[in-house]
């Protein structure tokens, strides 16, 4: 009896560890739900026409040789490109070295925001601001 106790206690412990370790890790922000939260925290229905464009910043994406600095998930919308790292230093990397070639890319948190493509640059400096305002919002909710 004593022998049943003792497994039905090792057995309660263990699942209690699996469902703590489960949950370390909180449900984070993909590229894609923040093109989504973007255009709703801004009043519009979306950022207009969506593309997943992953395989432009990732090896592993396209099907080659990950690497540290690629992206998670690139979302690109006729308002803003919005780049998912896996880190805020690797964001931070990227930001810098496309600001060294004259592009206007913004880092939030592991994100990027990018205005490069044509018609994004038609987005007023106001509405970048906004954008880059209501994702500091989102991803302060992540913590």
């Amino acid at each position: 009896m004593r022998h049943r106790h003792t497994v039905t206690a090792i057995a309660i412990t263990a699942l209690a560890l699996t469902a703590c370790s489960s949950n370390d890790e909180p449900d984070r922000l993909t590229a894609e739900e923040v093109a989504a939260e973007l255009a709703d925290a801004t009043g519009v229905v979306d950022l207009g026409d969506q593309t997943d464009n992953t395989k432009l910043c990732s090896n592993e994406a396209a099907g080659k040789e990950p690497h540290k600095n690629d992206c998670v998930q690139l979302i690109a919308t006729y308002t803003v490109s919005i780049y998912e790292y896996e880190t805020p230093a690797v964001a931070a990397n990227w930001v810098k070295e496309m600001k060294k070639v004259g592009s206007d890319w913004r880092q939030v948190d592991r994100f990027a925001l990018a205005w490069t493509a044509q018609e994004q640059k038609n987005t007023s400096d106001q509405r970048r601001t906004e954008l880059v305002a209501a994702l500091e919002k989102l991803t302060a909710s992540e913590d």
